[in-house]
């Protein structure tokens, strides 16, 4: 890889970005994002109306958030001693 001080300005931000979207960190996010989407559109349903995204976050931190944490860190485990 070239160095950041030889490379465009366009091509350094290309590879910040793509060292985000490959980070584990990122990817969780985006794993929990779906889930809270998910979680919207189930309540909204429930609810008849649109419950909004605020609403659906904050209930699924309450309610699901630390059993989905833990459900995929014992998967990621599992998926770790398989290999």
């Amino acid at each position: 890889m070239e160095k950041a001080v030889d490379m465009p300005v366009a091509e350094v931000e290309k590879d910040k970005s793509q060292f985000v979207k490959n980070s584990v960190l990122y990817k969780e996010f985006l794993a929990e994002r779906e889930e809270i989407l998910k979680h919207k559109w189930i309540e909204s349903e429930k609810a008849g109306k649109d419950i909004g995204f605020e609403k659906a976050l904050l209930d699924w931190i309450v309610k699901h958030r630390s059993h989905w944490r833990e459900r995929r860190m014992k998967e990621a485990r599992t998926e770790k001693a398989a290999s």
